[in-house]
């Protein structure tokens, strides 16, 4: 059996992320390799989660990103998108640093998988752009942490 068939959803949407960081389109690909639906969408939810977490400690925080290092972050992270997905994810998160969300709404309302490519190159962006590679990488670990220790904490029959 596969390393691949333990993972949970938050370990691959957090190596897709990783993956997405490093420009890495093997690791992008294998973090998504034989999901289901019900686990596309549930790596889905957790990438909108780090997310929004994400966006909060910005606020919280008052770092701030130049839209420039958006635009090269999102430019040098598409790279690793499968080719169908490249394009669409490049311009929308472009889009996006200049503040238009429509786009990135739009690609990520036609389907489930490229929701998820868009939100991870998202959160590697912005994880790049606010602590770079490093730093970033030191969050993800973080992250990785609390939610392991919150799931293997909680009572059973929750």
């Amino acid at each position: 059996m596969s390393d691949a068939a333990h993972k949970t959803s938050h370990d691959r949407a957090l190596d897709v992320v990783r993956g997405y960081a490093d420009r890495d389109a093997l690791a992008v690909q294998g973090a998504l390799a034989g999901l289901d639906a019900g686990s596309w969408t549930e790596v889905y939810a957790v990438l909108s989660g780090l997310l929004r977490s994400t966006v909060s400690i910005m606020e919280l925080t008052g770092r701030q990103w130049k839209p420039g290092d958006l635009v090269r972050h999102a430019d040098e992270v598409a790279t690793a998108a499968p080719p169908h997905y490249e394009f669409a994810v490049a311009e929308a998160t472009r889009a996006w640093a200049r503040g238009d969300q429509s786009a990135m709404r739009a690609l990520s309302g036609r389907d489930l998988p490229g929701a998820v490519h868009m939100t991870a190159v998202g959160v590697a962006v912005l994880g790049l752009a606010l602590w770079g590679r490093t730093g970033f990488h030191g969050v993800l670990k973080e992250f990785h942490e609390t939610v392991t220790a919150l799931v293997n904490d909680r009572p059973s029959g929750v």
